[in-house]
C-alpha cells in the first residue's frame, strides 16, 4: 500500500466545487491532493444558461474541462479513484484510497511519496468534500438519454426557463416538494401536471393551491417511461394510462455523498445534508464542505462560492497552526 507525506488540504471530488477548490489552494502555493471517482453531478448537464461568463450556454462537461484545464496551469493533478475510509491520525487525516489510474495528484504531495499499488493512503492536516449527491432515477433504460436530449431535467431552477410553454410533467414523492415544485413550474408554462406517488396524501389545501393555478394533478404510481420517436417521452402509469410531454422533472429525492465525514462524527440534517458554518466548516474540526453536499442550493455558481470561502478559510487556519509559507 503506497503512502504520502502529508498534503496541507485534500480535496475529494473534482466537481464545480472541488476543482475551484484545487485552483484557489494552489494560487495560495499549498500543498494539496485531489481525488475524484468520476461521478460528477456536473457532467450530466447538456447545457447550462444560469453560469455567469458563458452567455450561450455551456454543457457540464466542457465546463468541467475547462476548470481541470484551469487547475492544471497550476500544476494540479487529479488522482482517479475512490476514498474509502477517512480517519484521524493525531494532528492529521488520513485517507484510505481505491486507486483507478490516473497520474497523481497535485505536483506537491509532500516528501514521502512511493510507487504504484491499488491502494494508497493519503495524509492530510485539511479535509476539503465536494463529494456532491446522488439524485433518485426513474427505472427506466432511457434514463441517460432522455438527460442528453433534455427530455428528462433534475433542476427547475437551473433550466425551467428553457422549458417555458412546454407541456411539463413533475413526479414527486413528497407532498411539500411536489407543490413547491409544481407552483414554481407553473410561472413558466400553462401545461403543468404533477405525477404524485407517496404515502402521504396531499392536503385539501395543497389541491385547492394547484386547481387555482391550473396543475393537473395525478395520483398514481409511475409503471414505465420510454421515449417514443425521437423527441417525447411517455410516461405509463400504473393503471395503464400513457401520456406524452415535452419535458420531464423527476423531483424523487437525492443522497448527499456524506458517509466520510460521517465516519469523523460530522453532523448532518435530517435529509443527511452536512452541516456547515459561514466558512464552510463541518463540525468536525479541520472538515470542511463545500457543493450539492451540504444544506443549500445546488448550483454550479454556489459550489464555487462555496469552495472559494473554505480554501480562504483553509489557508487562514493553516497559518495559525504554524504552516506558514513565509518566515
Amino acid at each position: 500500500m503506497k503512502s504520502t507525506g502529508v498534503v496541507d488540504c485534500l480535496i475529494i471530488g473534482a466537481g464545480p466545487g472541488g476543482l475551484t477548490a484545487a485552483i484557489y489552494l494552489a494560487r495560495f502555493r499549498r500543498n494539496i491532493a485531489i481525488v475524484d471517482s468520476g461521478f460528477s453531478r456536473a457532467a450530466l448537464i447538456p447545457t447550462t444558461h444560469n453560469c455567469p461568463g458563458f452567455p450561450m450556454g455551456i454543457s457540464g462537461k466542457e465546463f468541467l474541462k475547462r476548470l481541470r484545464f484551469q487547475a492544471a496551469q497550476y500544476g494540479v493533478e487529479i488522482q482517479a479513484g475512490e476514498v474509502m475510509r477517512l480517519k484521524q491520525v493525531e494532528n492529521f487525516f488520513e485517507a484510505h484510497v481505491s486507486n483507478s489510474g490516473g497520474s497523481g495528484t497535485s505536483r506537491h504531495r509532500g516528501r514521502d511519496g512511493g510507487g504504484g499499488g491499488e491502494m494508497s493512503i493519503i495524509r492530510a492536516i485539511t479535509i476539503l468534500l465536494a463529494t456532491g449527491t446522488a439524485d433518485s432515477r426513474l427505472d427506466t433504460r432511457d434514463w441517460k438519454t432522455c438527460i442528453r436530449k433534455g427530455l428528462i431535467r433534475l433542476c427547475p431552477i437551473c433550466d425551467a426557463y428553457e422549458a417555458t410553454d412546454q407541456n411539463i410533467a413533475l413526479i414527486s414523492s413528497s407532498p411539500r416538494e411536489g407543490v413547491k415544485h409544481a407552483l414554481f413550474l407553473r410561472t413558466y408554462s400553462q401545461n403543468v401536471t404533477l405525477i404524485y406517488q407517496a404515502k402521504a396524501e396531499l392536503t385539501s389545501a395543497e389541491k385547492r393551491r394547484l386547481r387555482q393555478v391550473n396543475v393537473e394533478v395525478i395520483e398514481d404510481a409511475l409503471g414505465s417511461l420510454h421515449i417514443r420517436g425521437e423527441s417525447k417521452p411517455s410516461i405509463r402509469l400504473s393503471k395503464g394510462e400513457e401520456l406524452q410531454f415535452d419535458v420531464i422533472y423527476p423531483m424523487l429525492g437525492e443522497s448527499p455523498r456524506s458517509q466520510l465525514a460521517v465516519q469523523l462524527g460530522a453532523r448532518c440534517n435530517r435529509e443527511g445534508k452536512l452541516i456547515v458554518d459561514r466558512h464552510q466548516r463541518t463540525t468536525v474540526a479541520g472538515v470542511y464542505a463545500v457543493g450539492d453536499v451540504v444544506d443549500g442550493l445546488n448550483q454550479i455558481s454556489v459550489a464555487a462560492a462555496h469552495a472559494a470561502i473554505a480554501s480562504t478559510d483553509i489557508q487562514n487556519r493553516l497559518n495559525k497552526l504554524g504552516y506558514r509559507l513565509c518566515p
